[in-house]
């Protein structure tokens, strides 16, 4: 089928619109096309065997459930069946809505589960309201979907732009179950790229899956793409989506494409995974941005703490904010080791997952995981206003778990974000230049915006994006990096306690009495403690140990004399005194003790000894500090704690020098003149 043929199909099956526009919102109209489309496919498929499965049937309905299905789809010689007499030629013309959903209940579990999340029941009722349910009907009773006809790989062709138009007359709406479909064929052919050659072979074999499936943009994409280079290739699709509409859509389109629909999953994937022991060829996915997993919290925790690297989440867990890296981290479980034949991953993160959180934490830890198992192969930078529902930055990440050997330990980036600036550009007046104008270099503004979507990839954009990543080069926007210079180690840097106390100074004292712990020590303590303070010789004193000598002598002689505690003493001290570089270092039992206060860390690159760059970036600024020993790394054991992070736009930042002086003076001489003129214009 030419791609003229399958889109003149699609575009009759959409005119359908024309019979529902003013009964119907425009965002309605697939609810309605989509599942008709499926049911006429079905029917025409079905019809060869019809009379097979009918005689069939009436041999053993009487069986049970499951044993009747079996018998019956062994009869349709396919993997769903119907045992009504019925079809959309024969509804006739009066009670139309109880015929069409008396035959749709007559379809087997798998398929009629299909037309139920598609809410098509409530579908018909509207379209009877309508008075349109007939003519409906009829229109599609009379596109011919025979396989004869249309083929299983051409019939999907139609369903996907079928499911396109949805997408855009949904418009803001869509990105929640739509990913644009110039994204998609990015994706896929990044992440089937360098399986080019092995996707050729006889007799090919290989599994695909979505955990966050959404409409089966992916699954279709990854099957169009082997199908293109082997048409002998054999595919199997997996996924498993949240949305009951949209894997309504998915599993329609994929029993469509003659797949094995009990594949296709509905539920949530993180907290109930359907495939859970599964492992997969190849994976793709573009989770929800910035989506929180409060409401399932207690299930990853408790697989995080129980199962470990057993489970999903050994690694870490991230913010509950965020679970973007959550479905990364359950593709990477589906990954199969390099020896079983390995594992590719696709899959489209917002900037959060590259650099949020620090050492230590579970987003780092994620990304400690990935890299230091080598799993992480690429990194391209999309450009902003590319998806339906938000404009923000976004990222495809490339997983592998059998790099080839010029990969081993590299991690590549790829700014396809990338904008040069217009050379010989002029500032309004034509004076100076402009660095406000830029060209695109990886996409084109649409003519029309869905929702937040204003860009798209072009497909040379699409092939040069995805030629670097399979040459592994470097170039203007591509860039390649061992994996060890995005990691750092963080250690802590202490200063010594150096303290210069005020006995006497009114403010101070003022907050050690409105302290709620000053309110322990009974009157005559506080008042001694005042008075003894009072009677110091000194009102400044640059050591910690004298000024708590004088104090405490002090105290003894009262009368009567009073002793207070360590912790009372501390009290007093930490209102009563400031660091001061000139005082004498504060010591306990012999050993230095340090400043909280002054506490910092350090992030020292992976690449270099920490203590050559303590010496080199810390000791000639403060060189009384030292590095506390013992914050040592959980996994390795080594002073400092390991962090990683991917600063990608540090990576391809461009220093733009500022406009000269004399450039601005003049755009604004010239401005100014021309308000002048508007103005003179104006009074005369």
């Amino acid at each position: 089928m030419t791609d003229n043929n399958f889109s003149s199909t699609a575009a009759f099956l959409w005119s359908v619109a024309d019979l529902l526009r003013g009964d119907f919102k425009q965002s309605q109209y697939g609810r309605i096309i989509l599942p008709f489309t499926l049911l006429r496919r079905l029917e025409c498929v079905l019809e060869a065997t019809k009379p097979a499965v009918l005689e069939k049937y009436e041999t053993v309905k009487a069986m049970p459930i499951e044993a009747q299905d079996k018998l019956l789809t062994h009869a349709a010689q396919l993997s769903f069946y119907n045992t009504s007499k019925m079809n959309l030629n024969r509804l006739g013309e009066t009670d139309v809505a109880s015929n069409l959903e008396s035959y749709i209940q007559s379809f087997s579990p798998n398929a009629r589960e299909i037309f139920e999340h598609f809410d098509f029941f409530n579908t018909i009722d509207k379209l009877a309201e309508a008075d349109l349910l007939y003519k409906v009907a009829k229109r599609f009773a009379t596109t011919d979907l025979h396989p004869d006809v249309i083929n299983n790989y051409g019939m999907g062709l139609v369903f996907e732009e079928l499911i396109r138009r949805f997408a855009e007359s949904s418009n803001e709406t869509a990105g929640e179950h739509f990913t644009p479909r110039d994204i998609v064929r990015l994706t896929t052919s990044l992440v089937f790229t360098n399986d080019d050659d092995a996707l050729t072979q006889s007799g090919l074999v290989r599994s695909i899956y979505d955990p966050t499936a959404g409409t089966g943009g992916f699954l279709s994409s990854g099957m169009e793409y082997v199908l293109e280079l082997n048409d002998k290739a054999s595919l199997s699709a997996f996924g498993q989506e949240l949305n009951p509409e949209s894997y309504a859509i998915c599993k329609a389109d994929m029993l469509i494409k003659g797949q094995k629909v009990d594949n296709i999953k509905l539920g949530n994937t993180l907290s109930n995974d359907q495939l859970r022991t599964e492992k997969f060829d190849y994976m793709l996915s573009n989770p929800p941005f910035g989506v929180d997993w409060k409401k399932i919290q207690k299930q990853i925790n408790d697989e995080h703490t129980e199962k470990g690297f057993e489970g999903r989440f050994g690694a870490g867990l991230p913010r509950v904010s965020d679970g973007s890296l959550l479905f990364l981290m359950h593709l990477v479980s589906k990954m199969r080791p390099q020896h079983e034949g390995g594992s590719r991953i696709g899959i489209i993160l917002n900037g959060s997952p590259l650099f949020t959180g620090g050492a230590g934490s579970g987003e780092s830890e994620i990304r400690r995981y990935i890299l230091e198992n080598d799993l992480l192969e690429a990194i391209v930078a999309l450009p902003t206003d590319m998806f339906y529902n938000t404009g923000i930055s976004t990222y495809v990440w490339v997983l592998s778990t059998h790099k080839p050997a010029n990969r081993k330990g590299k991690v590549q980036l790829i700014n396809a974000a990338k904008e040069r600036a217009k050379t010989g550009g002029r500032g309004r007046s034509g004076v100076g230049e402009s660095t406000e104008e830029v060209e695109n270099v990886f996409y084109a503004a649409m003519r029309k915006s869905l929702g937040s979507k204003r860009k798209e990839l072009t497909e040379d954009a699409i092939e040069t994006i995805v030629k670097t990543y399979g040459q592994f080069v470097e170039n203007d926007f591509s860039k390649i990096f061992d994996y060890q210079e995005f990691g750092y180690r963080r250690i802590t840097v202490e200063r010594p306690l150096q303290l210069a106390i005020y006995p006497k100074d009114e403010l101070r004292i003022t907050a050690l009495i409105t302290d709620k712990a000053w309110d322990k020590l009974n009157e005559h303590t506080q008042h001694i403690t005042l008075t003894a303070l009072a009677s110091l010789n000194d009102d400044k004193y640059l050591s910690r140990d004298l000024f708590l000598n004088a104090f405490t002598t002090e105290l003894e002689t009262a009368t009567p004399a009073v002793k207070l505690s360590a912790a009372q003493l501390k009290l007093i001290v930490k209102h009563l005194s400031e660091h001061d570089d000139e005082a004498e270092i504060c010591k306990i039992k012999g050993k230095i003790e340090a400043n909280p206060d002054l506490r910092d860390n350090e992030n020292v690159p992976l690449t270099e000894s920490v203590d050559d760059y303590f010496a080199r970036e810390v000791l000639p600024h403060v060189p009384n500090a030292w590095i506390d020993t013992k914050k040592t790394d959980e996994q390795d054991g080594e002073v400092g704690i390991v962090g990683y992070e991917i600063p990608f736009n540090r990576h391809f930042y461009e220093y733009v020098p500022p406009r000269s002086l004399e450039a601005i003076d003049a755009d604004l001489d010239a401005v100014s003149a021309e308000i002048m003129q508007l103005l003179n214009e104006v009074h005369s």
